[in-house]
């Protein structure tokens, strides 16, 4: 399957060494949305969190964010929209593998300050299955490499499949998988969404869900 048929007409390559940027509509629309909302993020302020205090009862209790924290988190936040977004116009399938496990490591950074034990045990099971994904992720593309000789998404799109691209394709579907929290390792990453500190928490939900958008987008590419 083509660019064309995937995201519209090709409006161009930018090639900037090993990281090629290739331009559709659709990549376009990604890499904008991805991008606003980090500009949105460097420019917003904390948000105090009502919580229930507890159970079966009216009762509730505020939850805020310290400047410090708030700082940190800004920041990792920041860097997690502009990774996201560099994986929404690359065109090198390593590169976009690099972008998602800088992913991975920056949505463990965005609550590695909470002082909230449930949400500090939840970044580290979800570090933990990252970790272990980022084996099939980064094998599955030297597989693909070994098999055909190049990781140009552009190039490879124009290659028919082989077995071997696929087994690469199946090991990189299942390190995406991992690495972005999704179903079925769903359950290491929701009770992060716990923390106080929208929208820096949003930006973890949403690179993840960007990502297995591209990550769609990817895998046809070099299967069909």
């Amino acid at each position: 399957m083509d660019f064309i048929t995937l995201g519209g007409d090709l409006l161009g390559v930018i090639p900037l060494g090993d990281i090629v940027l290739y331009l559709t509509p659709f990549n376009l629309f990604l890499f904008a949305v991805l991008l606003g909302f980090t500009v949105l993020i460097a420019f917003s302020k904390p948000e105090t969190q009502v919580e229930a205090a507890k159970f079966n009862t009216l009762g509730n209790s505020e939850v805020k964010v310290g400047e410090k924290e708030f700082r940190q988190r800004r920041f990792l936040s920041i860097i997690c929209g502009i990774a996201s977004a560099g994986a929404m116009i690359t065109g090198d399938l390593f590169n976009f593998t690099l972008f998602m496990a800088l992913v991975g490591i920056l949505n463990i950074g965005i609550v590695s300050a909470v002082k909230q034990t449930s949400v500090l045990n939840s970044a580290f099971n979800y570090g933990l299955i990252a970790m272990m994904c980022s084996l099939p992720l980064f094998g599955g593309a030297a597989i693909i490499l070994a098999a055909t000789g190049t990781l140009s998404l552009e190039i490879l799109s124009s290659m028919p499949a082989n077995p071997m691209v696929v087994f690469g394709a199946v090991l990189m579907l299942i390190g995406i998988l991992g690495e972005s929290g999704v179903a079925p390792f769903f359950a290491s990453k929701a009770e992060m969404f716990r923390t106080p500190g929208s929208p820096f928490i949003v930006i973890i939900h949403l690179s993840s869900l960007f990502i297995i958008v591209r990550a769609v987008e990817i895998l046809l590419l070099v299967l069909w």
